[in-house]
């Protein structure tokens, strides 16, 4: 197989007070690994530690103990910066500018040919629907505007890693459904996403595997439709049953049965079941 895109080995991130004492362990001891070519699910309650992780993947803070890669590389390594694309869960751009200087002025850090920008930023603007706004003022945005602004900037670089925390904050549903498009478009071009969202049914429906984090702490992490399954209960499936076959289904349903298999729980579910039990392991825990 192929090196990891993103690795970490028991990486952890504990913060100091001012006089360098512990004060909080934001990240214990995480290991995992996001393959090239899928969508992963960084999941967990506020404060579970999700943006400590991608500030050290983004090279933003430095690991207490513990190690993280970047195609291989320490995410500091500026070869890594321009093979990435990075969408903040606030939306900070230059409110005096309008989309197409915003693009500019991204695309110019990372050195772009001028023509190579300019074409870029065109499919961008249109792609993320602010054709009809492109000359306006960044000030004048409304918040799902501008969500759409910081998405093309996540872009603009055509980045092979995408890391998204919150995409969707501010979109309404249509906007939402445009977002999840392009991130299943992302994937289809062997692009490499981390997305981390509340909105659990978007992470089940996009996401290859999943981990889940609480209290600073991995939870559980693999294939979505691995932990989903629930192999204790079986779901039969009849087409267009009728009433005997119906009360005679559990020993004989004919030509009619399309198929047997474990039965899934919905995301959000597991999520909240997952959570509610480390809760329980921690309790009485300083």
């Amino acid at each position: 197989m192929p090196d990891p895109v993103l690795r970490t080995v028991d990486l952890t991130k504990v913060y100091a007070d001012f006089w360098g004492r512990p004060r909080v362990a934001a990240l214990e001891g995480l290991t995992l690994e996001v393959r090239q070519g899928e969508v992963f699910g960084l999941l967990g309650p506020n404060g579970s530690g999700k943006t400590t992780t991608i500030k050290l993947l983004l090279g933003l803070l430095r690991a207490t103990r513990g190690d993280a890669f970047v195609f291989g590389r320490d995410p500091s390594d500026q070869a890594v910066k321009h093979r990435l694309g990075y969408l903040p869960e606030e939306t900070y751009l230059y409110q005096f500018l309008n989309a197409e200087e915003t693009l500019a002025f991204f695309g110019s850090l990372f050195r772009m040919p001028a023509a190579v920008l300019k074409r870029r930023s065109d499919e961008l603007i249109g792609m993320v629907g602010l054709g009809h706004a492109r000359k306006r003022r960044l000030g004048e945005y409304s918040k799902g505007m501008a969500r759409r602004l910081g998405l093309a900037q996540a872009l603009i670089n055509d980045p092979d890693l995408v890391i998204l925390d919150e995409p969707t904050s501010g979109l309404d549903p249509l906007g939402s459904a445009e977002v999840k498009e392009l991130i299943i478009r992302l994937k289809a071009a062997g692009k490499t996403v981390l997305l981390c969202s509340h909105l659990l049914a978007d992470v089940e429906d996009l996401c290859d595997r999943i981990a889940i984090l609480h209290q600073g702490t991995l939870r559980e992490c693999g294939r979505v439709d691995d932990l989903l399954r629930s192999d204790d209960r079986v779901l039969v499936e009849l087409a267009k049953p009728t009433a005997e076959q119906l009360a005679a289904v559990s020993s004989a349903a004919g030509s009619s049965l399309i198929g047997v298999a474990p039965p899934r729980e919905r995301l959000e579910a597991h999520f909240r079941r997952i959570i509610k039990a480390a809760g329980t392991s921690t309790q009485g825990k300083p």
